[in-house]
């Protein structure tokens, strides 16, 4: 097992009838990642995550067992890692919000009322994906430049983040351009 340093994050599966859902919500979207869930490692042995009953922080031996650490594929400072495990600390107790799935959904299908951009905004919730997301922001790390709003983040994305495709090779006149032959 990989040894986390304190700001890396996790992503992991959830087993059973709620992964299946999770997996099912993220197909629909465009998100079939291998993945479910992401936390925060903060160090000590701990973790903090997104759930249903608020943001907690836990034992990381009580947490879903990891897929992938982000650990060495993020070229993190010491500050930022400091930075980022305190920012995921004081955000225990952060409620969890359901409505955050329909506002990624909408956004996968460029369905982007304002209202609905606002009132997600607004609540102060978080799932999973938007906690790690969130945490790197207020560290300063900016994890997507894609233009995306901040917080339109799932683990899919994440997954996709430290698993990037590579460059399709050349073809045709490309390849031979490549190769000095044009």
């Amino acid at each position: 097992m990989t040894q986390p340093l304190p700001g890396d994050f996790a992503l992991t599966k959830i087993r059973g009838l709620t992964g299946a859902l999770v997996g099912a919500g993220q197909a629909l979207i465009g998100d079939g990642a291998p993945v479910h869930h992401a936390f925060v490692y903060v160090g000590d042995g701990q973790i903090v995550q997104a759930m249903p009953g608020g943001a907690e922080l836990i034992q990381l031996e009580d947490a879903s067992e990891p897929v992938v650490w982000s650990t060495w594929k993020l070229p993190l400072t010491t500050e930022q890692r400091a930075q980022i495990a305190a920012h995921a600390i004081r955000l225990v107790g952060t409620p969890y919000s359901y409505l955050d799935y329909v506002s990624l959904g909408l956004a996968h299908f460029r369905i982007r009322p304002a209202w609905v951009t606002d009132f997600i905004a607004s609540t102060g919730h978080l799932i999973c994906s938007q906690l790690v997301d969130e945490v790197y922001l207020r560290a300063g790390v900016r994890l997507f430049v894609d233009g995306r709003l901040p917080g339109d983040v799932t683990p899919g994305d994440l997954w996709k983040l430290l698993h990037p495709k590579p460059a399709p090779a050349p073809t045709g006149d490309l390849w031979r351009a490549s190769h000095g032959w044009a």
